[in-house]
Formats: C-alpha cells, structure tokens, sequence
C-alpha cells in the first residue's frame, strides 16, 4: 500500500517498561511501529503531512480520534512487547515501592486508587522525580475524593438505598486513606527534623561546630512572629509538645518591637511564647483570661564552654532576665487588650546548649538538679516564679526520637 500521508510519535514513556534500552535474546533492538488504513488515506491532507483528524471527539458519533488510534496501538504494542518489557516492568514497579517504603511513606495508603501503570517507572528516575510522579498521583486521588464529597451527599435519582450505602462506604474509605496519608507525611517530616538536628549538632569537618542560628532556624524561622510563619513551619515540639499550642511567639524579635511586651527593651530573646486560657482544663483561647503562661527558649552554639556569671554569659540568667522583662512592662496580647495579674504570670524557661564544664558549674550555681540519665537539668526559681529547664542537644534528640519512636516504627523508618 502505497504512503499517503506521515505522522510521527515516539511512544518512549506511555508504556510501562519502555524506556532506556531494549532487549531480547538476539540482543539490543529498537522498536518501531507503523500504523495504515484505509481511514488514514481518506482523511490525509493535500500537503501529505498532517491528516483531517481531530484529537479528541469522544463526545462525537460515528468519528476516530487521533486519541482513538494511538490508545489502540499502544494497547496492541504492550502486547507484543510484554516478554520483552517484563524485567523492566518488575524493576521499575519495585523502585516505587522500595521508595515508598523506605522514603516516602504517606503514599502508601493511595497506592490503591492509583493504575497499575502509573506504578511502574524508570529505576533511573531520581528521588526528586519520583517524589514529583508520587505527588502529582496523590493530587489526582485527592481531587477526585473533593469532586466526590459534593457528589456524595446528593443521592441519584431513583438511586437504590443500598447503592448509596455503597457509594458513602467506599468514598469514606478513600478519604480514611488519604488522612492516613497526611499522617504519614507529618511524621515523615519529624523523622526528617530530627535527622537535621543530629547532623546539626556534630563537629564539622574544620572541626569547629554550628552556629546557633541553625539549631534555631529548625526549631523556629528566625526574626519572625506567628502572624508571619505557618505552623507547619516551627518544630517547636523538638523542645515540648505543649509549645505548638501558643498564642503568640516571636522569634528573635527585640521585646519592643512584639505586640505582647509592653516593653521598650532591644535585647532579643531566641523564642517567646505567650498562652492565654479560659478554662485551662478545656481550651485555648486567644481572647479570654485570667490564666497566661510566657515561655523563653535561649539557645547556644553546640559546645560552647564560656558560660560564666552575668546576663551576658550566663543562658539561665538570661532567659530569666528576659521573663523579668516582660513582666515589667504592661503586657497586652498581640490585639492591644491588657492582661490581668502580670507580676503573676508563671513562666517557664528553656534552654538548650551542650552540658560543657561552665555550663555544668552554671546549673549548679542555679540550684537545678541535674536528670537521672546526666543529660539535662531542670528546678524552679522561686523569685522569678519560672519552671527552668536545660536540655542539652543530646537529650533534645535522644527524647524527640523516644516521644515519636512508636510512629516512626509504625510506618518502617528507622528511628536509630
């Protein structure tokens, strides 16, 4: 039959197994496929180089797409290629799920609502690529189940009751998945914290160790405030659980410039968090009163050893000099309202540094007890009313593993 009109595709990518080099028992082979018909020649163009066929016309009667045909002839050369792409096909599907497994966990429970092909990829791909495929894959299950859950609460007409049922069931088991899936991705990003952490706190190669303001970034964006950062972005549980619930917090803000001190003071404390209660035993609330809590976290670089008396080289009198501080202006919360009680406020004061010498001898002139494991430090400061904590960076990793150990175990992450 004779050649009356050329359209060229390559097909590498759209089907599963075909990518990079080929094989069968004769060698190496490239594969290419040509596609005649009486259809093609009838709906060629003069110019003998496009065809009057439209992409796509499934909403049309009685017409072949462009789509039509080269899902026909994809399906076919699956077919005739499935012994030779069989190895590829496992490889690739097993670099998902080794990913998965052992990297990307919250795609786990979607993998159900995701086509066997859209499984398989190139072991090439890297990381980043494939993290893309997973996410882009996630995307769609999560926009079909919004698509779904404005459908789901109108019942069809004439729909059987039974049907229903049968519908609500299966999409509240889709939306369960995909729950679970957020939770895998919010402890995943914990196990990732914490990895930085330790990495953080080793020596470098110069033998020097990392500035504070990297410990205090994964803890808290530097120089902002809760107007500023989303929560996602603080890690504030690394130190307390109970920190995620604040009202306010600043971080690296001078005392003057946060709405809540009512204090013109231009030193900077590293974090500060103020809560507000109206019943402490049922919420949090923004507005109500009389109960407040003011935490300060003062963090030092990793093996620091000059810790000596003086708010300028003592953390402990530091972060209590802050509190003080505070206290003395007319705190307000961030809207402006006066709160009640300030000389009363309990506060509690972290701070996190490495157990060195003079930081050692600074604990003991402080009255603290030291932990039953020697990793930390901890008492109450009577005068300035504040609970008192020191955690040194081991302590910090060695509890943030333990608190999150069962979660990470659950999902296969190595919590070592």
């Amino acid at each position: 039959m004779r050649l009356t009109g050329f359209k060229e595709e390559s097909i590498q990518g759209k089907i599963p197994g075909l990518y990079g080099k080929i094989s069968d028992a004769s060698g190496e082979f490239t594969y290419t496929c040509y596609v005649s018909s009486d259809y093609l020649n009838e709906h060629v163009r003069s110019e003998r180089t496009s065809f009057d066929i439209a992409e796509d016309v499934e909403d049309m009667l009685n017409e072949v797409s462009f789509k039509d045909i080269r899902d026909a002839v994809l399906e076919r050369t699956k077919e005739y290629l499935q012994d030779v792409l069989a190895e590829n096909v496992s490889a690739g599907r097993k670099r998902v799920d080794d990913f998965i497994d052992n990297h990307a966990p919250r795609y786990r429970p979607i993998a159900n609502y995701v086509s066997e092909e859209l499984l398989i990829v190139d072991p090439e791909k890297s990381d980043k690529e494939l993290e893309l495929h997973l996410h882009a894959q996630w995307y769609e299950v999560e926009r079909q189940l919004v698509s779904e859950g404005h459908d789901i609460m109108q019942p069809q007409s004439e729909e059987h009751v039974e049907k229903y049922k049968e519908r609500l069931s299966e999409y509240l088991r889709k939306a369960e998945d995909l729950k679970k899936s957020d939770l895998a991705n919010y402890v995943s990003h914990r196990k990732v914290i914490i990895d930085l952490l330790q990495k953080s706190i080793e020596r470098l190669d110069d033998g020097k160790y990392a500035r504070e303001d990297m410990i205090h970034e994964l803890i808290m964006p530097m120089r902002k405030d809760s107007s500023e950062v989303f929560l996602d972005s603080c890690n504030l549980w690394l130190i307390d659980e109970r920190l995620a619930f604040h009202n306010y917090l600043a971080s690296d803000k001078t005392l003057n410039a946060m709405p809540i001190t009512g204090n013109n003071s231009t030193k900077e404390p590293d974090l500060l968090s103020l809560r507000v209660f109206d019943n402490p035993l049922l919420v949090n609330d923004q507005t109500s009163f009389p109960l407040a809590a003011i935490t300060v976290v003062e963090i030092k670089r990793p093996m620091r050893n000059d810790m000596r008396e003086g708010e300028d080289k003592d953390p402990i009198d530091q972060a209590l000099s802050y509190l003080e501080r505070i206290r003395e202006g007319k705190v307000t919360t961030k809207s402006g309202r006066p709160i009640p009680g300030n000389n009363d406020i309990p506060g509690y004061c972290y701070v996190l540094c490495d157990l060195t010498e003079s930081m050692h001898r600074r604990c003991r002139r402080a009255n603290l007890r030291i932990t039953s494991d020697g990793m930390g430090y901890f008492g109450y400061n009577e005068p300035s009313h504040a609970y008192i904590e020191v955690i040194s960076f081991d302590q910090l990793v060695k509890a943030a593993k333990e608190r999150n150990r069962a979660f990470f175990d659950k999902l296969g992450l190595s919590s070592v």
